[in-house]
């Protein structure tokens, strides 16, 4: 078959050619069989079978594990600006339908190879958004694609005054990119001036610190999760652990909890959930405990307390290889057994993964185990996982990876 561009040709073997037509878009270099023609890293390079049949096109890069990260399987692309324009204006249209209203103004609007934009993040917090890039393709064409993101919104009469550019993982060595952490210079944007920006979901207000915040600055998966959990916290004494921010403490505050307290490891976390709670004139409400939650929850059960009748677990991503997945859901386990030992019959408790190793089929096994050594039922009330935002493309399972549950404890 003749090459459909004068691009370099990979050539990959079986097992990669099935990982690709099942709809996975990574080509890793071990299934590489060889490479026609000359290549620059960050290119654009053609995916073929050992039987000479295209399979698809992508950045190319030898830095990288994975070799090829395929964004097409169309042979009538061009790869132009044209082509990357089209591709934001579908993302920003796929928000606009699913997160209408005031909730497009605070969504995740590029979600990585799930928006066929392998690496990279793009959330966006009211006027401000904060960018991450783990992809040198992506890297190479950034000028291009971000002023051509804030035109796209500016039509759709959208305020943008700022983008701030986060490349300050490990993960941008990897790919053979310089680490970056500051404005971007773009066409009409701020680049000095502003440290945090005022966001609201679900009509709580949050200040969000998109330079030196977690990640991007504030998670935005749980939004529709948390109006869930608000709904079961009028009247109740409410456990938020590893609250962060303090966004599922204050959706339970504001929907009428009796009390919330707030649990994090991290001082400046609570000093983050506090401010919060200020801001939206619930401190009354909630209190702040700066302690580690094993410890807190093994104490708890250690004393025979029960003094809440819904407890939340937001961890952190226990785990980030599969390597070790065992000791992650030993420590999922552990959290939850707790937990489910604490409430009292007919309490509640959401619970959640945030890592794609911690599959959907482990997380409930793990449950079910943990139900059972702590000698309870679970009734299920509520199966979810990430906003649609974040949306997850089938056959390719790295996109879906938060896995939340509410449960009555009988």
């Amino acid at each position: 078959m003749a090459k459909p561009r004068q691009f370099p040709v990979v050539y990959i073997n079986e097992k990669a050619e099935r990982s690709l037509r099942a709809g996975h878009p990574w080509v890793y270099g071990e299934e590489v069989t060889h490479i026609e023609g000359e290549y620059e890293n960050g290119g654009i390079a053609d995916v073929f079978s050992s039987k000479s049949r295209y399979l698809g096109s992508g950045f190319i890069n030898d830095n990288s594990q994975i070799l090829v990260r395929v964004i097409s399987n169309n042979t009538n692309d061009r790869f132009d600006d044209a082509f990357f324009e089209r591709r934001l204006r579908y993302a920003v249209e796929y928000r606009r339908a699913v997160m209408p209203g005031d909730d497009f103004k605070c969504c995740r609007l590029i979600f990585g190879d799930a928006d066929q934009f392998p690496g990279l993040t793009v959330d966006r917090f009211n006027n401000i958004l904060s960018v991450q890039i783990a992809c040198l393709g992506i890297d190479m064409r950034r000028d291009m694609l971000l002023n051509t993101l804030v035109r796209i919104l500016r039509e759709y009469g959208q305020t943008i005054d700022a983008v701030y550019i986060r490349n300050d993982s490990s993960l941008c060595e990897k790919e053979g990119m310089n680490r970056f952490d500051g404005f971007f210079e773009g066409d009409g944007l701020k680049v000095s001036g502003i440290r945090d920006t005022v966001i609201t979901e679900n009509g709580i207000r949050y200040r969000v610190d998109f330079m030196e915040g977690q990640k991007t600055g504030f998670f935005l998966d749980q939004k529709y999760n948390r109006a869930a959990i608000a709904r079961l916290a009028c009247g109740r004494r409410v456990l938020d652990c590893f609250t962060h921010t303090g966004a599922f403490a204050l959706n339970a505050a504001a929907q009428g909890a009796e009390h919330v307290c707030a649990v994090d490891v991290s001082a400046d976390a609570i000093n983050m959930a506090r401010s919060n709670a200020v801001l939206n004139g619930l401190s009354d409400k909630i209190s702040f405990i700066t302690e580690d939650v094993f410890k807190l929850l093994t104490e708890m059960a250690e004393s025979g307390r029960c003094d809440y009748d819904l407890i939340i677990l937001d961890p952190p991503a226990f785990t980030k290889s599969r390597r070790t997945v065992q000791d992650a859901e030993r420590g999922y386990k552990e959290i939850n057994m707790k937990a489910m030992r604490l409430l009292p019959r007919g309490g509640y408790l959401a619970t959640c993964s945030c890592s794609h190793f911690m599959t959907e089929g482990l997380f409930k096994r793990m449950l079910h185990d943990a139900a059972h050594d702590a000698g309870v039922s679970l009734r299920q009330i509520e199966a979810r996982q990430q906003s649609p935002d974040h949306p997850i493309l089938w056959g390719v399972p790295e996109t879906y990876y938060l896995k939340f549950y509410i449960f009555q404890v009988v």
